[in-house]
């Protein structure tokens, strides 16, 4: 059977609506008689909130309802993810006890948004302040303030992974490269905020929100509130971007569904911009002291690395899983004798970190391939032809790493040829000075595995489930549990599921983001796993759908199922095209329980439920051509190459924009995005994403290296574009800067650190030279 639909160019179906401003976001859902909410903060990061006087707040116009920390005793919200060792595993909605400023305190509801907003600030905070702890480093000094006394320490979580004789093969080394790195917190930006409205009546909570994971809301919503899981309903709709962090309940959303239950009146809330930095989950901020060996020949010998994560206040949905992605992903696509990684995961008086595109990816292969790249440099080796004299060939999958993560298939060396062969210096003669950045990775993606998911702490199930459809009309509706959230999904699985059950594309209709229509999923689409197991459970109900239709015709036909295909609309016999029943007149029968086989029950209808064997590995390599102006600092990325294996691509249109967005999002994390607190735990409000003029031609080469572990083939995509560019753009500015390349370890790279860098390098040079 040919595919007519896998691996074409298919225009997404989802554009249609989005770019005619027919979107289904929070933001336009208009319910009668809704009521607007507007979250109290607090303004300090650490101490206790020792009264909460709303009676200005109640007296003002309009106001419906005022819910402090009294209002919400007992509800609670879990991390989903817990570490060896975690001594939080769940966290209060409303709490007095405060640990970050931007920490929900009350809120405030009133008739109208700015009756709302003019209302909380009329609510009278009495606060008992206490120091701050802002950064990783500061928290685990000896003097630093403790956010929980009764632990003794700032430290959440500790515990190693790799080999126990690690670092007596670093002592015996011949060569040994030490590097400190430290990557800026940054935060997720999607086009849609976060937003809630909750409605309540006869005993049911509707829920629209803007979310990655419907079910998994409804879950936490349903225990948060005290509700029978049956009582609630949660309605996702375009998300507008998730990146992470819109994987779970956060207390303020629950809070939203806390007030429209006491007033029995839908309420509606929107995230406001000034408060994303402050409320929504960032990520990244971890500081890794590596070491790299190698042996007198350029061979990797052993690679340890101390990992240092900032959990931030509490450990949010996810904890301090983000590093311990890092340890397990940080032998990349390279083969060393010996790895051991140290993970540790600190609490500071800053917002909770949690899930943000890559998750964890990036800073494994920031320092990882920085180490390698400054390798080279003291040995006097060529950059590319160090990680291919090291690099695991197609020979050597699957592979299991140091630190046990089974890798499955792909061409490691294959794709960092191609980019060497892509990668061009850009020639120039204005002042700059220029150079390229290279680096590879190996990243996970199919998250799924339900035991292997209880095995490590993550409290939910790893399987998808599809339901298909075909209706009287011989049309089929897909229902499945993972979600769009700009990924192209709602394409791709109509693309497998016209391909697996023989029917044109416009007759296929796929239905998500409901958790009263759609089957169960408790993880929903995060990390890079919609496709490789959504798209697993869809071509699994495909074959069943298509197996029932073929008994049925072949009944009809009175013909064997082998000698049957759809085609044209019909099941026919193959080579005799005269002879075939119509699939709507099969349908029809189906549905009416007519002429129907010894066994076979009426109706067109299957589920099946992918449970993956394990998790697939996509991969990758990234090129960065940069000029630096040593006057100022300033790097301008001038050109970018990528070369990746995502397995089979059902969608190769769609994998390159997934491919682009996360290059993009790579350069802001690599040169302009970072989210700084001054000492008292006070985030700064200048972010800076990055514009059109900073990203640039971006080449886009695809492998295809199918997964054995699939159907189908696919491997995840979703943040592949997101993992790279930190290291290459660092790994280019090395290359552009050799006096300074041994102190090229921070991104962001602002102008300001680097030029600091450059200064302090030549007045070294004549100190030397005087």
């Amino acid at each position: 059977m040919g595919d007519a639909y896998v691996g074409a160019r298919t225009p997404r179906r989802e554009d249609a609506r989005l770019l005619t401003g027919r979107g289904r976001y929070v933001g336009n859902v208009r319910l009668p008689g809704a009521a607007h909410a507007y979250v109290v903060r607090s303004p300090i990061a650490h101490g206790r909130l020792l009264g909460c006087d709303t009676k200005a707040a109640w007296a003002a116009e309009g106001v419906l309802d005022v819910i402090v920390p009294a209002d919400a005793a007992g509800m609670r919200l879990p991390c989903v993810s817990v570490a060896p060792g975690q001594q939080i595993t769940e966290y209060p909605v409303l709490d007095e006890a405060i640990r970050y400023a931007g920490q929900p305190l009350a809120v405030v509801v009133a008739r109208t948004p700015e009756a709302a907003r003019d209302a909380a600030d009329l609510v009278e905070l009495e606060l008992d302040e206490l120091p701050a702890v802002a950064g990783m480093e500061r928290a685990l000094e000896g003097d630093a303030p403790l956010l929980y006394p009764d632990w003794g320490t700032n430290v959440l979580t500790d515990f190693t992974l790799g080999d126990a004789d690690c670092w007596a093969a670093i002592e015996e080394a011949e060569h040994v490269v030490e590097m400190t790195f430290r990557m800026g917190r940054v935060s997720p930006y999607p086009m849609e905020p976060r937003g809630v409205v909750a409605s309540y009546a006869d005993d049911e909570l509707t829920v629209h929100t803007s979310t990655q994971a419907p079910h998994h809301a409804r879950e936490q919503l349903a225990d948060a509130l005290g509700l029978a899981h049956d009582r609630v309903r949660v309605i996702g709709g375009d998300i507008g971007g998730g990146f992470g962090g819109k994987e779970h309940v956060y207390p303020d959303e629950a809070l939203i569904c806390l007030a429209a239950m006491r007033l029995g009146r839908p309420v509606s809330w929107m995230e406001s911009p000034g408060d994303r930095l402050l409320a929504t989950l960032p990520a990244r901020a971890a500081v890794h002291r590596g070491r790299l060996a190698l042996d007198g020949d350029g061979r990797f010998v052993a690679l340890q690395v101390d990992v240092l994560g900032d959990i931030g206040a509490h450990p949010s949905n996810v904890g301090v899983s983000t590093a311990a992605v890092t340890a397990t992903l940080l032998p990349g696509p390279y083969r060393f004798d010996r790895v051991a990684v140290r993970v540790r995961g600190v609490v500071t008086t800053t917002t909770p970190t949690g899930s943000y595109r890559g998750f964890g990816q990036p800073e494994g292969t920031l320092t990882r391939e920085r180490l390698i790249d400054e390798a080279a440099r003291r040995l006097g080796i060529d950059r590319v032809e160090l990680r291919l004299r090291n690099m695991l060939g197609p020979e050597d999958l699957p592979y299991t790493t140091r630190v046990h993560t089974p890798y499955d298939s792909g061409d490691y060396p294959r794709a960092l040829r191609t980019l060497h062969h892509l990668a061009m210096p850009v020639e120039k003669d204005d002042g700059r000075r220029r150079g390229i950045g290279y680096s590879c990775h190996v990243e996970s993606t199919g998250m799924g595995p339900s035991m292997d998911l209880k095995a490590t702490g993550f409290l939910a199930g790893g399987y998808e489930t599809a339901v298909l459809r075909m209706e009287q009309d011989g049309s089929v509706v897909v229902s499945a549990g993972v979600v769009p959230i700009g990924q192209g999904i709602e394409t791709a699985l109509a693309q497998l599921t016209a391909d697996r059950v023989g029917v044109p594309i416009e007759r296929v209709r796929v239905v998500m983001g409901d958790t009263d229509t759609t089957p169960y999923s408790g993880i929903g689409s995060i990390a890079s796993r919609a496709l490789a197991v959504g798209g697993g459970a869809v071509i699994q109900a495909a074959a069943l759908l298509r197996d029932k239709l073929v008994a049925i015709a072949a009944h009809r036909l009175e013909a064997a199922p082998a000698d049957l295909e759809i085609a044209d609309g019909a099941v026919r016999v193959k080579g005799d095209p005269q002879a075939s029943v119509t699939l709507r007149e099969l349908a029809t029968s189906a549905w009416r329980g007519w002429d129907l086989p010894e066994g076979v029950s009426p109706g067109l209808e299957e589920r099946a439920s992918y449970d993956p064997a394990a998790y697939t590995y996509a991969y990758g390599a990234h090129a960065a051509a940069v000029a630096v102006d040593p006057e100022t600092g300033a790097v301008e990325v001038e050109r970018y190459w990528v070369v990746n294996d995502a397995g089979v691509l059902v969608n190769p249109a769609v994998v390159e924009g997934q491919i682009h967005g996360g290059v993009a999002q790579g350069i802001g994390e690599a040169l302009t995005e970072e989210i700084v607190y001054t000492e008292d735990g006070q985030p700064i409000t200048d972010y800076f994403l990055p514009t059109t003029k900073e990203i640039p031609d971006i080449q886009v080469v695809m492998l295809e290296t199918p997964s054995p572990i699939t159907p189908g083939g696919m491997k995840g995509v979703g943040e592949a574009g997101t993992i790279g560019p930190p290291a290459a753009i660092a790994n280019a500015v090395a290359d552009a800067l050799p006096e300074i390349a041994d102190k090229i370890t921070d991104v962001p790279l602002t102008p300001s650190w680097l030029w600091s860098l450059l200064e302090v390098s030549k007045a070294q040079s004549w100190a030397r030279n005087a």
